[in-house]
């Protein structure tokens, strides 16, 4: 199986890149599958169902969150009727939508796409370690669900590490998310699972994290609330991976880091 996933996408110069992008990166590399984190669409925080909707027709199977999920009250509906939108699985009980989808893919084949979140410098959350391994148990690699991928929406390397190794041969791919800058740590597992600790952003890197300069660098010099931060709007790099399984096992045969655009030296997966 072919799997396509982007990173964070930041506010509009990032929605619109992928929107324009997707349809021709998935005939490109051929994906069977493709995911984009979407919890800063919406100006860098949250996401809204139209943009979900433009993702969606754009070739995204499934859409991830993070600790934004909720930024934009109008999702909360539109997460309760839309499987393919998931929001971290170690959320508390009662918490709208689900936290994995199970993806049929045109030629009969099943993904199950799961999504958690660090605790390290983050929200008190419910354990990711311990909620994933209770979804994992429904589920066997190569057997039940041709492919398995976790994104990890954390904080800490040290935590998205401990996640992956956790997880070495039971998933196809655990991807990093939440800190926007792109690792250069992508391999693939003694146990066959591809992993990155961060698959970076989709958005303008002449930025602070893919929000605009100037009010980001004030915070840290005055060390004082001031204005609403507001997402860069120059040209976007889309960042992300792409992994090739093996369909008798469903574990990684290849990862490749993918960026193109922006500022961000180029580098395309090899087909």
């Amino acid at each position: 199986m072919r799997i396509l996933f982007l990173g964070d996408v930041v506010g509009r110069t990032g929605r619109d890149s992928v929107v324009g992008a997707l349809p021709r990166l998935r005939a490109d590399l051929r994906a069977d599958l493709v995911i984009v984190n979407a919890e800063n669409a919406s100006h860098g925080f949250g996401l809204a169902p139209d943009m979900a909707r433009a993702i969606f027709t754009a070739g995204a199977d499934v859409i991830t969150l993070g600790n934004h999920a909720w930024d934009r009250r109008e999702l909360i509906p539109y997460i309760a009727e839309t499987p393919r939108l998931i929001r971290p699985i170690n959320f508390p009980p009662g918490t709208p939508g689900a936290g994995n989808a199970l993806v049929e893919l045109t030629d009969g084949r099943r993904a199950l796409v799961l999504n958690a979140m660090g605790r390290l410098y983050m929200e008190a959350l419910d354990c990711p370690f311990r909620g994933a391994a209770v979804e994992l148990a429904r589920h066997r690699l190569g057997v039940t669900v041709a492919a398995i991928v976790i994104d990890f929406h954390a904080e800490a390397t040290s935590e998205k590490m401990a996640f992956g190794h956790s997880f070495d041969g039971q998933v196809s791919l655990v991807v990093g998310t939440h800190t926007h800058c792109p690792t250069a740590d992508h391999q693939v597992l003694p146990g066959g699972t591809a992993y990155i600790s961060d698959a970076g952003m989709c958005g303008d890197y002449d930025s602070v994290i893919g929000m605009q300069k100037d009010l980001a660098i004030a915070r840290f010099w005055r060390r004082m609330p001031g204005e609403r931060l507001q997402p860069a709007e120059g040209p976007a790099t889309l960042s992300g991976v792409f992994v090739e399984t093996d369909d008798a096992t469903g574990l990684a045969r290849r990862i490749a880091p993918l960026r193109e655009g922006g500022r961000l030296s180029p580098i395309r997966p090899s087909v």
